[in-house]
């Protein structure tokens, strides 16, 4: 009873490995497992110390030994393949790979259905029924994928040891283990002949072995072992692949053997079974004293492999990642901002159509807030709508038809281009995108330029910071490995992304309706038979500044190019610049644009537009009662000079809404334009005459403030303000190649506009009307004309002294006067063309340093 009350508590214990105490002796107790097997039979002096010690602790201790204590009457089998080693990774988790860890976590598994924790029935089943052993302890591998068992042979067994392991074998190949992780292998058992090293640390599996010769002794020698003797220790173990001695001249110690398995199971087995074996003498051969074999497994293939390859070949990983990087940002981003691109050109732009924004309006007109700009812009359209019809008409016309060509409505600034096409043209469009390219143009730097190209579509999320932070990586990978990774994108991929997210955008958009009416075209002949479905995009400001070898205008126009003819949309372009068609046939060379030229708005128009907008009715007045009343028309009491006001002013419709503005303020028509005139001359004289033209670029033409005076003396001394091109042209300050390039510079910042006729250049006057009367401001001021004049005649000075110099030169030449009459009759009527040249500009000359005197005394005498 006593020893029975002994073994119930380990019984309990041991529920989880499914047992039970079935009887109790002196000399031994018998415990049974729930299912028939193999009966196991614990020793009653292992009993009472496994009463003191628990397995957990026991497995604990062996651990921290790093050796399984065995007495002498004691042996050890190993048991492997009982768990996959493919799944070694999860051994390095803590709890996983520690197996006192283990234990603790399987005393909460009651189940012994869990094959892969439950080691016990492992022993079960792999000891024969009829082989009575008595079974000490089960120490798991689990980084090893097997078990070891201590045993002692029971009494009255008259087996061997190696007998024991001989019966487990035979037993195991008339009755296999079938591992749950690969039903076509089974379980192999061997008898442990050396030490075994229990370590827990990550040295997992691999076929091969490394086998070093040890002394036995402090004073023995250790013998290296020949491959037929390894051979013979191992092939029990399983099938050999390869064996590798030490090479002769390697200075290493101690000695080693290179063994190579078949299977990493076969390794496993044979490192289990012989490590810490003693060889004898006999056996080794040439040592003395024998050696002892200490085992441990050579990596196949080394570690931290992938990490270095990846660094040890950057020419394929960083493009590879690059790729991989644009990818993702594809598959995942292109959808997202193709969508807020929709949201943008179906609702964004179209507010007005909205209800709440209706109502909105409505509130806010009623607080006349707002009230003011919003009467300008009905005067504004109204003079549009009056003046322009026909140019409406067209373009509304033009917007219907199926054709794959631009629409170019050119203009100068301030001539109403796009309140004419958004607000009149365009106004029940309700699919509409605006482009302004001077924003785009005006931002700096190309983070900053692709920052305003997104928001101008809607293009979100746009990362522009990375271009900068992923040009060091280009810069870094560059030094590495001697190219660029293409992490960074130039400013040209950038906008192309934007643009062609657009394009699906608006394709998708004008797709919608066809879904709806369930047609059973092509998409393609869908968009060809329905323009009136296709989107339109307004491209504001084209070719601002005139550069031509521009990457915003160029990429712009390929891509209007591709919506035209792919019938995505309609492409209307407002543009300043008259030589628009150059930028523009590069993208579309053999159509013909569509293009409405507009200029000034007549005289009359503009007195109507003023006389609206001094009495003041926009808001009474109904939104299509666009025609001026008899009684609108006749201008107030007070205003009777105002006709002559507004000749002077002209028909710039940024110019009439100045003037109107100030007379309504409580000026006089004539103090009105005087301000206006006033105003336009600080501006010329700002931006043209006493600023030298340094904001262009290097290509860009230039011109000189002399030339830039010149110009304006010229044009303000005409009573109609016109003055013949060749005129300018063959003038000394224009004369040369550069003369021309000069003048269109000037028309393209608007100091001029040139009037052609037949196709030619044939006269210049002011960019603006109102331009003609500052002009002549300008040259009243006594102190500046006399200023810029004497710019012009040391101009002039430097440029006849050029002349004469250059003829000198070559009069220097002819090195003997006195031989005159012997050179041949053309060598002398050059030298006599050179010396009047030199005395024609030598009187020119003092001519102009004449009037540089008087220009001086005056400026001199000048207050």
């Amino acid at each position: 009873m006593r020893l029975s009350a002994l073994l119930r508590p380990q019984c309990y214990r041991h529920r989880q490995y499914g047992c039970y105490l079935r009887s109790a002796s002196y000399k031994y107790a018998e415990v049974r497992w729930y299912a028939p097997g193999a009966l196991i039979r614990y020793n009653s002096t292992a009993a009472t110390t496994t009463s003191k010690t628990s397995t957990t602790d026991s497995i604990v201790e062996t651990l921290e030994q790093g050796h399984i204590s065995v007495g002498p009457d004691e042996e050890l089998l190993f048991i492997n393949n009982i768990l996959p080693l493919r799944l070694q990774w999860l051994y390095r988790l803590l709890w996983i790979g520690d197996s006192h860890a283990v234990d603790q976590v399987l005393k909460h598994v009651d189940k012994p259905s869990y094959a892969a924790a439950d080691h016990w029935a492992i022993v079960r089943r792999a000891l024969p029924p009829d082989l009575h052993i008595d079974v000490k302890q089960v120490i798991p591998r689990l980084s090893e994928g097997g078990l070891f068992i201590k045993y002692s042979l029971a009494d009255g067994e008259k087996r061997t040891k190696g007998e024991i392991a001989t019966a487990v074998d035979k037993y195991l190949k008339e009755h296999p283990i079938r591992p749950w992780f690969n039903p076509f292998d089974r379980v192999g058992v061997g008898r442990v002949l050396g030490k075994p090293w229990i370590e827990d640390m990550y040295h997992f599996p691999s076929p091969k072995l490394k086998v070093e010769f040890l002394p036995s002794s402090s004073n023995a020698t250790p013998a290296e072992l020949t491959p037929e003797a390894l051979y013979s220790l191992f092939r029990r173990y399983g099938k050999i692949k390869d064996i590798e001695r030490q090479p002769p001249d390697s200075k290493v110690l101690p000695k080693y053997a290179i063994v190579e398995f078949t299977r990493a199971k076969y390794a496993i087995l044979a490192r289990s079974c012989t490590h810490g074996v003693t060889i004898p003498e006999t056996v080794s051969g040439d040592g003395v004293g024998g050696s002892v074999l200490r085992i441990t497994y050579e990596r196949k293939i080394k570690a931290h492999w992938i990490r270095d390859w990846l660094f040890n070949h950057p020419r394929i990983v960083i493009p590879a990642v690059a790729a991989l990087i644009a990818g993702i940002t594809v598959i995942i981003f292109d959808p997202i901002r193709t969508f807020f691109i929709k949201m943008k050109v179906k609702y964004l732009l179209n507010a007005e159509d909205q209800p709440l924004w209706s109502w909105i309006r409505k509130e806010v007109r009623r607080a006349n807030i707002l009230s003011f700009k919003r009467g300008n812009e009905k005067n504004v359209l109204r003079a549009l709508s009056d003046d322009r019809k026909e140019e409406i008409n067209q373009l509304q016309s033009w917007l219907g038809e199926n054709g794959n060509t631009f629409i170019v409505v050119q203009g100068p600034h301030g001539s109403g281009k796009r309140e004419i096409v958004m607000d009149q043209a365009l106004k029940d469009r309700k699919h509409k995108l605006v482009i302004d390219c001077k924003q785009i143009q005006d931002a700096r730097g190309d983070a900053a330029t692709i920052s305003v190209a997104a928001q101008q579509v809607g293009y979100r999320p746009v990362f522009s910071w990375m271009n900068s932070f992923s040009s060091f990586i280009d810069l870094a990978s560059q030094g590495i490995i001697g190219t660029k990774a293409g992490f960074s994108e130039t400013l040209d991929s950038q906008l192309s992304k934007i643009w062609t997210n657009t394009a699906t955008a608006l394709r998708q958009i004008a797709l919608e309706t066809k879904k709806k009416e369930n047609s059973t075209m092509s998409d393609d002949d869908y968009l060809e038979a329905h323009p009136e479905k296709r989107p339109v995009v307004v491209i504001d400001n084209f070719l601002h500044g005139g550069r031509e070898s521009n990457i915003i205008d160029d990429k712009l126009a390929e891509w209007a190019a591709a919506l035209v003819t792919g019938n995505i949309a309609h492409v209307v372009f407002l543009t300043p610049d008259a030589s628009y068609s150059k930028t523009l046939s590069k993208a579309l060379p053999t159509q013909v644009f569509r293009s409405i030229s507009l200029g000034d708005c007549s005289l009359e128009i503009g007195r109507n537009f003023i006389i609206r907008y001094l009495q003041n009715h926009d808001e009474e007045d109904s939104d299509g009662d666009e025609s001026p009343s008899p009684k609108k028309s006749t201008p107030p009491q007070g205003l009777e000079d105002l006709d002559r006001c507004i000749e002077i002013v002209g028909g710039r419709l940024t110019d009439l809404e100045f003037m109107a503005h100030r007379i309504k303020s409580g000026e006089s028509p004539k103090s009105a334009v005087k301000h206006i005139i006033e105003q336009a001359a600080t501006e010329i004289v700002k931006a043209y005459v006493l600023e030298d033209n340094t904001t262009h670029d290097n290509d860009s033409p230039t011109w000189t403030r002399e030339q830039a005076w010149y110009l304006i003396k010229s044009i303000a001394e005409d009573r109609n303000g016109t003055v013949p091109y060749s005129t300018i042209i063959v003038s000394d300050l224009f004369s040369g190649t550069d003369g021309e390039k000069t003048l269109a510079a000037l028309e393209q910042r608007e100091l001029i506009s040139v009037v052609n006729v037949h196709g030619r250049p044939a006269s210049i006057k002011p960019g603006r009307p109102i331009f003609h009367a500052a002009f002549k401001y300008l040259t009243q001021d006594d102190i500046l004309r006399h200023r810029l004049d004497l710019g012009i005649v040391r101009e002039l000075i430097n440029r006849e002294n050029e002349k004469i110099a250059k003829y000198e030169t070559e009069l220097k030449l002819f090195n003997d006067w006195k031989k005159y009459e012997k050179y041949p009759h053309g060598l002398r009527s050059r030298m006599e063309w050179l010396a009047d040249s030199v005395l024609d500009s030598h009187w020119k000359v003092r001519d102009l340093q004449r009037q540089s005197r008087d220009l001086i005394m005056f400026l001199k005498t000048a207050e």
